[in-house]
């Protein structure tokens, strides 16, 4: 059964039974650096002037940050995992079809204008053309090639990453040169979808595909009008001859159409008819993803400050040694009177010896040397690929130095979590991080951990990039016990390691008895009472 709307302004179905580069993220959150965005950089060294604050979404400004590079959001990505740390909220994902320059991307990114919700991927099938052949590239050199061919495609990896980005991991994207008709060596990484939206002429095209999608849209657009659109867009923006692109059209891309494309208008859960100009569709299609996004919404903190009560502090745990120097530091850094100055110089002497008490639980393997005096040397290396080190911004920051001044050419990534003062969850904003870190050991680091929320959702990023759990630490000045036992029950083989570990957390959420907000004591702001840091940075 079909339902029309305003003069085929929209068709919904009902199915018997239910249910630049091509591929970009919209939040930008992959492995860029923050560089072109001085005013807002969290500082590697102490500064005596208040920094730039962040604002909440508004109807008044979008909720984002832009340089001439990438787009930031300050509206950020909520929890997608429950109190366990597993991923428990898919993307949802919107799958649009149509022939040849039917307005696919148009509307795509008309979509994610009427949304208004960060982190959204836009994934083209375009990026997913097969790798061609040397008899296949000269084909291709004379439009003798079918590009419009479900053999075109290479389904296989396009079925693996969907799969993969829906589940919330981090992926890589090829990229297709449409002048050489190849892939280029680089390929885009893209992580933390809330939605996202796949278009391609072949998107309803493959059993598999069809199983990753939650909405099915179907652009319907005259056949006239896609010739006329392809002709400019392949003689304007990919060099074709005019002769080469009507050839190409008889001879492929409009039999693709009638035999491979247009028949699967029937999966389809909504046909747009004129594409972008459809404006009763796309608010159907926004209304129906909104009502989805927030049947999904799960509340993280609250669930972690009731959990675990009493319960022994786990064996991951160690706890520096809490000799009269480190209580001596400890004593200076918690007093509320301190000068800014003795805070900075004992927050770092407690920094460095963190992070030695640390590297000694990184694995060693035995090796020999000579020394100088030609005698052999029976000593230890590390056994693994190497460390890299992840900070949570904007306290973690702070211990960047000591780890750079133990590892010497040690890599470097950041995550940016924040509180959202609505709804008291944290929420992430920003990450970058170093390429294939599959095999390295990683030290996260913040100053203080409360509930451990934002910890959690640090830690469920370095796994979704494929981050072993069993490597990674995760070092803190200062825990409470509500904050060790949250990550040791999510994440049980995470190694947690603090210098000191308090008993209580209050109702606001901060360490009883504390250390205060780190971040603003140690760069010299005060934080206003409508903004809120990731609680590690606030003891909150």
């Amino acid at each position: 059964m079909a339902m029309t709307m305003s003069q085929n302004d929209v068709q919904v179905q009902q199915k018997e039974g239910e249910e630049d580069d091509q591929s970009i993220s919209r939040s930008d959150s992959g492995e860029d650096s923050l560089d072109g965005l001085m005013t807002h950089r969290c500082p590697l060294t102490p500064s005596l002037s208040p920094r730039k604050r962040t604002t909440s979404q508004s109807k008044t400004e979008p909720p984002l940050l832009r340089t001439n590079k990438r787009t930031i959001y300050t509206a950020g990505r909520p929890p997608w995992y429950n109190v366990t740390g597993t991923t428990f909220k898919e993307a949802f994902v919107i799958g649009l079809c149509g022939g040849s320059a039917s307005g696919k991307t148009t509307v795509a990114n008309k979509i994610i204008e009427a949304l208004d919700v960060p982190w959204v991927v836009l994934l083209s099938m375009d990026s997913f053309y097969k790798v061609l052949s040397k008899e296949e590239q000269e084909l291709a050199a004379r439009n003798e090639y079918n590009f419009d061919h479900p053999d075109a495609f290479d389904f296989e990896l396009l079925v693996t990453v969907l799969r993969k980005l829906k589940k919330g991991k981090s992926i890589k994207v090829p990229v297709y040169d449409f002048t050489s008709h190849s892939r280029r060596k680089e390929w885009k990484t893209v992580y933390g979808a809330n939605v996202v939206i796949f278009e391609g002429i072949l998107a309803f095209a493959n059993k598999e595909l069809l199983k990753l999608l939650d909405m099915k849209v179907f652009v319907d657009t005259d056949s006239d009008i896609r010739l006329v659109r392809r002709l400019k867009r392949d003689i304007t923006d990919r060099g074709r001859d005019i002769v080469g692109v009507i050839k190409q059209y008889n001879k492929f891309v409009k039999p693709a159409f009638e035999q491979y494309i247009e028949p699967t208008v029937q999966v389809a859960d909504i046909v747009v008819p004129r594409g972008g100009e459809n404006f009763v569709a796309l608010d159907l299609i926004v209304q129906h993803v909104h009502s989805q996004l927030e049947k999904r919404e799960i509340t993280v903190r609250s669930a972690l400050a009731s959990a675990h009560q009493g319960q022994p502090l786990p064996e991951t745990l160690s706890v520096m040694e809490s000799t009269p120097q480190v209580r001596g530091m400890h004593t200076i850094i918690r007093n509320k009177e301190t000068s800014r100055d003795e805070f900075i110089f004992y927050s770092k002497r407690l920094m460095r010896l963190l992070i030695e008490h640390a590297l000694s639980f990184l694995p060693l393997k035995p090796v020999t040397v000579e020394t100088p005096q030609g005698t052999v040397y029976e000593g230890k290396r590390l056994s693994g690929k190497r460390i890299t080190g992840v900070s949570i911004l904007r306290a973690g920051e702070t211990m960047e130095q000591a780890l750079m001044a133990v590892c010497k050419d040690i890599r470097l990534g950041k995550i940016l979590i924040q509180t959202n003062h609505d709804t008291g969850e944290p929420e992430l904003h920003y990450l970058r991080l170093p390429k294939d870190l599959s095999e390295d050991y990683v030290i996260l680091m913040d100053s203080t951990v409360s509930t451990g929320a934002a910890a959690l959702m640090a830690v469920r990023v370095l796994l979704d990039h494929d981050v072993q759990e069993d490597k990674i630490f995760l070092l803190s000045l200062l825990m409470a016990e509500m904050g060790v036992h949250s990550v040791a029950y999510a994440f049980p083989k995470v190694r947690i390691i603090t210098t000191a570990v308090d008993k209580k957390v209050n109702d606001e959420f901060h360490i009883i008895p504390g250390i205060g907000n780190f971040g603003d004591r140690y760069f010299g702001t005060d934080a206003p009472s409508d903004w809120y840091e990731s609680d590690e940075g606030m003891d909150y």
